[in-house]
């Protein structure tokens, strides 16, 4: 669906492992599109500490929203989990594919998909245990355990990986 819409709005650039898409700190968002690969946004504390706010696989959006939102400098970075291809669109480019009101449905649609799965996540944040954070993250991206480090699963769900190797024996033993 996005293949189509990003054809003629954005380019497509290829990404190593490892590559920084974006920094703390740039003042013009971008919304990454990822074709093929998986890119991660996170913060890092002052500690030096990296704390996971989303994983971005094939098919996801990913962008630093509140920067856009408010024209304000980027605070998350954007990077690069495994080789990857995506589509790289400026905000402008949204905006303007309100013209062609059913591409802009799908995106809106795309957009408030993804939003209700940060809001489920900061709740969860909020008051589920370890346990039920990991299981939401096992049904909402059922295909990363295999994908992404422990260190970092356990980075987005907010805990130690000891305690992610804890939760992971217990879910293992009971099946």
């Amino acid at each position: 669906m996005f293949d189509e819409i990003f054809k003629n709005t954005g380019n497509t650039k290829s990404f190593s492992k490892g590559a920084i898409l974006q920094s703390a700190g740039q003042k013009l968002a971008k919304a990454f599109y990822v074709k093929k690969g998986l890119l991660k946004s996170y913060i890092v504390d002052e500690k030096g500490k990296e704390h996971i706010f989303m994983f971005a696989s094939e098919g996801w959006i990913v962008s630093d929203i509140e920067s856009q939102a408010f024209n304000n400098e980027t605070v998350l970075f954007i990077e690069a989990i495994e080789n990857s291809e995506v589509v790289l669109v400026d905000v402008s480019d949204f905006s303007q594919s309100e013209k062609n009101q059913k591409e802009f449905k799908l995106i809106l649609e795309a957009l408030t998909k993804r939003m209700g799965v940060m809001q489920r996540r900061i709740l969860s944040l909020m008051s589920a245990s370890a346990r039920e954070r990991y299981e939401y993250f096992l049904q909402t991206y059922p295909e990363l355990p295999n994908r992404v480090p422990q260190k970092m699963i356990a980075s987005y769900l907010g805990i130690t990986p000891e305690a992610l190797s804890t939760i992971r024996n217990k879910i293992t033993k009971r099946h």
